[in-house]
């Protein structure tokens, strides 16, 4: 073994699970990986069919699906992920309609320093510095001419531990080259796209975001709809591919302004295949944000392999309590994944992973509908849309009564099934006198606010809900795209429509498949969560 590299290899093994699989899985192999060590998923790790330069990206759960037509093939699956060894495993060796469960060992490789200085042909460059080389090596490090990535993508919610709103998408985009912009000279078709039923659909979560009326935002963010587009929201959150133009808050344009926004320092290096990685972690902070960042960078020509950006607010605590994987409980305002490999000695995208926390703001589940006037009685009756609980409905602080500015005081409350009556505490004569003045302005219509007011507080209904107070639910939102085949030196075909990227992906998009559109295949996530 040399000694200026020293490399400590454990192999990783794998275990088939007798554990079948819901009726959504016929027609595929089912696997996942996992981390030996920790038992935890291998999340976004490379699963490619040896010989055929196509494959999938593990999902959140270490699952992924391959056809059951590549174990008649005989073919091989070759796993790749950062920190692990690149192993193969047969096909004919997994189970159809199981989970195959695959345990994976890192592997550690540690160099020699006192042999690399002896060479003298590094330095020890600055975090600093590294990432200024790498940013500055973009247009030599990744494709000027024009190719394509056909791949897998898809949207979805997530809330409790839940997949809601997914849908799905095989496509290609053309892409002239990192020198020419994305948004304005790359092409989408659309092989296939659909809503996926045997998930939960939630309409409410799904509409666009809406800041005029704030029923849907994102909390000290805002995210652009490119007329609702949700592939063209992802792609411009790619910083490698827009690194010349303005991506999002705090990378801004990356040549120009990801410098200047952050402090960098070295982690330990780690390896992808036999290639050596600097790990590089930054960090940025403004009044009310805080923002990290962790890249993978090659040693070798410093192209950047992966770029992991989250931000936080640092004003709200995450909805868990529990510690986020930076170490604190802030809440996440968005989070964006990206990983490039290298093919042909130019880097080309092998996922991008975007989600952002959001907000729904709907009306009371427990409200006040109406008021009515009762001149013979003297009161005011208050219906709501839900039977009130007598412990907080009888308490007469609970109603506020002003009229002309004035507030009057309540005498006496009435609880019924779904009503109160609410008697206001004032001399008889002058009950009876503002009573018809009321009544008379709600017959002309110049009844407002300001001659009479009602507030109601305090009161719930038997669920426990407040009277008008509005909800608030709390949703993650995940856009991803994971390539399963690079096409070098593609053009964009003349003769087919292309997606409208101002129009919604899901919403009658042409669709154009090619002679070899059966190769590809959506990679769901599994319906059921697998421990």
């Amino acid at each position: 073994m040399p000694k200026d590299l020293s490399i400590y290899i454990v192999y990783g093994v794998f275990l088939l699970l007798s554990l079948s699989l819901p009726a959504q899985e016929s027609g595929y192999i089912v696997g996942k990986l996992v981390d030996a060590t920790t038992n935890d998923p291998v999340v976004f790790a490379n699963i490619r069919i040896k010989d055929r330069a196509l494959g999938v990206i593990t999902n959140e759960d270490g699952s992924f699906r391959i056809p059951l037509r590549y174990k008649e093939y005989g073919d091989i699956l070759e796993i790749s992920s950062m920190g692990y060894r690149t192993r193969d495993i047969s096909i004919a060796n997994l189970e159809a309609e199981k989970l195959n469960l695959i345990r994976l060992n890192p592997d550690a490789i540690v160099l020699d320093e006192a042999i690399v200085k002896a060479k003298g042909k590094r330095r020890n460059y600055s975090a600093y510095s590294i990432v200024k080389m790498a940013i500055e090596a973009i247009p030599e490090n990744y494709p000027s001419n024009s190719f394509s990535t056909v791949g897998y993508y898809r949207d979805y919610q997530w809330k409790n531990g839940n997949y809601l709103n997914l849908n799905e998408a095989i496509l290609e985009v053309f892409d002239q080259g990192f020198d020419r912009e994305d948004f304005r000279t790359s092409e989408v078709r659309l092989f296939d796209a659909k809503m996926n039923k045997d998930f939960e659909r939630d309409t409410l979560a799904s509409q666009k975001y809406d800041y005029s009326t704030g029923k849907k935002i994102i909390d000290k963010a805002y995210l652009e709809n490119y007329e609702g587009n949700e592939f063209t929201n992802l792609r411009i959150h790619d910083a490698l591919r827009n690194f010349d133009i303005y991506s999002y808050d705090y990378v801004g344009k990356l040549e120009e302004d990801f410098l200047a926004n952050h402090k960098f320092s070295k982690n330990k290096e780690t390896y992808l295949g036999n290639e050596i990685l600097h790990v590089i972690d930054g960090n940025g902070q403004k009044p009310g944000y805080r923002a990290h960042v962790r890249l993978y960078i090659s040693k070798a020509d410093y192209a950047i392999h992966k770029m992991a950006y989250t931000l936080y607010d640092t004003t709200e605590k995450n909805t868990s309590g529990i510690k986020n994987k930076h170490g604190h409980k802030r809440k996440v305002i968005f989070d964006v994944l990206v990983e490039y490999s290298r093919f042909n000695e130019k880097m080309y995208l092998n996922y991008i992973s975007f989600h952002n926390s959001f907000r729904l703001n709907l009306p009371p589940l427990f409200e006040m509908t109406t008021v009515d006037l009762s001149l013979s009685e003297g009161h005011f009756g208050l219906k709501f849309n839900r039977p009130v609980d007598p412990l907080y409905a009888k308490i007469k602080n609970n109603y506020t009564i002003t009229f002309k500015g004035v507030q009057w005081e309540v005498g006496k409350v009435e609880v019924f099934k779904d009503s109160v009556k609410v008697y206001p505490d004032l001399k008889e004569g002058i009950l009876s006198k503002t009573m018809r003045e009321i009544d008379v302005a709600v017959k002309k219509r110049t009844f407002n606010s300001e001659l009479l007011d009602i507030k109601v507080k305090d009161v719930k209904d038997f669920e426990g809900n407040l009277v008008n107070t509005p909800r608030v639910e709390n949703y993650m939102q995940f856009r991803e795209f994971f390539v399963q085949r690079v096409k070098l030196k593609a053009h964009a075909p003349f003769d087919i429509e292309y997606m409208d990227k101002r129009k919604p992906l899901f919403e009658n998009q042409p669709i154009e498949r090619p002679k070899d559109y059966k190769e590809y295949w959506m990679n769901t996530p599994l319906l059921e969560k697998i421990n």
